[in-house]
């Protein structure tokens, strides 16, 4: 079994575990990886998911082995993309998700080509300081078709996003926390700890209203300030009565003096 969960309460962790092949995605761990993430986005006690890719590796992208026995018309055939309707499951797997709840990628090791691709899915990003990222597919022709396009100069800005994409150079952990790539980088050995932590601060908070703020936040790419605005409120109007049921726990003296280890 290449891929599992681990579960921690409302913290699923979900782990990519294939080392023969430096984490690299086959067929049978993209639909593994896209049904447990659809997964936890069904299950209502479950907040937060890990990306784990065990074994010293996050991903070093698409099969290579895999992909050069496949005819070109059986790409296509897999992976389009239609007008309308849900998506297909994507070459990496849950890349053309949407999910209603965020993901952090723990990230030991490569991240490249499609591998980096889906570490850009993710809403956070935490690296190994040896871990890397690079669109290492630039060097056999293969393209960014699962997000690394859309995601990257969201992320980075166009400039520096097209100097990754065009060189296809490998980006250190240090870099990569300088330009915007990822959130946090800790020593070697301990991205999926410190991943978790994070996951568990984000469960303590009200969840609907967290997810409201992801939402909009996700949603904005695009809009006018005014429909971006709009879009805002739209999706957050529900959640400002309990937002008053919050601020009634602080007047009663929760949260005072900078303690919010029980709000």
């Amino acid at each position: 079994m290449t891929v599992r969960i681990e579960k921690d309460g409302p913290v699923w962790t979900v782990i990519h575990f294939r080392p023969e092949a430096r984490g690299a995605m086959d067929p049978a761990s993209a639909t593994a990886l896209y049904d447990a993430f659809r997964d936890f986005d069904a299950d209502d006690t479950a907040s937060v998911a890990v990306f784990w890719g065990e074994g010293g590796a996050f991903c070093s992208g698409w099969d290579l082995i895999h992909a050069a026995s496949l005819a070109g018309a059986e790409v296509l055939d897999a992976f389009d993309f239609p007008d309308e309707g849900e998506p297909p499951m994507a070459a990496m797997g849950p890349s053309r998700l949407d999910l209603s709840k965020p993901v952090i990628a723990a990230i030991a090791g490569p991240a490249v080509a499609g591998g980096m691709e889906l570490a850009l899915w993710a809403d956070i990003r935490v690296m190994e300081e040896t871990a890397y990222m690079g669109v290492y597919c630039r060097r056999w022709g293969i393209p960014l078709i699962d997000g690394g396009t859309v995601r990257l100069p969201r992320l980075v800005g166009e400039g520096r996003a097209m100097d990754l994409i065009l060189t296809g150079r490998r980006v250190d952990a240090d870099e990569a926390l300088r330009i915007g790539l990822c959130e946090y980088v800790v020593p070697e050995g301990e991205a999926r700890a410190r991943a978790e932590a994070l996951a568990h601060e984000i469960t303590r908070f009200p969840q609907s209203c967290m997810r409201a703020d992801r939402r909009s936040t996700l949603a904005q790419h695009g809009l006018s300030e005014r429909e971006a605005l709009r879009q805002e409120w739209r999706g957050s109007k529900a959640e400002v009565g309990k937002g008053v049921e919050g601020a009634a726990r602080f007047a009663g003296g929760k949260g005072r003096g900078g303690d919010f280890s029980d709000v």
